[in-house]
């Protein structure tokens, strides 16, 4: 049992055309949905971006999106699913997913570290998920085990 101090989510946008979204995404974790976005254009196809929750913040509305405030805990890492959440909005609002993967307290010894395994493709271009109104908008999120 140990606080939530920083939760760090790789996210990377397919290169594909129209992978891109300008749609809100959210990131439900330890029972709490954090909304992850900064100053620049996150989804953008090819973009990989790496968000910051907590100690080091590098999302927008910091003090909102911060595990700390209230604070979580680790214990509470087994008793809520992982998942991202796309809330699909304007025009071309669906988002392909390339890869993602959340670690929380990633300075520490035990890291705890989040991910999809059907992401991992065997062709060394990896699959991917269309997130979308028509298609699902949330990707569950398992703990990696290496």
């Amino acid at each position: 049992m140990a606080a939530i101090t920083k939760i760090q989510a790789y996210i990377y946008t397919a290169d594909i055309d129209t992978a891109g979204t300008d749609s809100p995404v959210y990131l439900g974790i330890a029972g709490r949905e954090f909304l992850l976005a900064t100053n620049s254009d996150d989804f953008q196809q090819g973009s990989k971006f790496s968000f910051i929750l907590g100690e080091d913040a590098n999302v927008l509305k910091p003090d909102y999106n911060d595990p700390r405030k209230p604070a979580l805990d680790t214990d509470d890492l087994d008793r809520y699913p992982v998942y991202i959440r796309l809330e699909p909005e304007g025009n071309g609002p669906a988002w392909c997913v390339e890869r993602i993967t959340v670690t929380v307290n990633p300075d520490s010894k035990v890291p705890h570290v989040f991910d999809n395994p059907r992401l991992v493709g065997t062709s060394g271009r990896g699959d991917r998920i269309w997130l979308w109104k028509e298609g699902g908008k949330q990707l569950f999120l398992k703990r990696y085990d290496g």
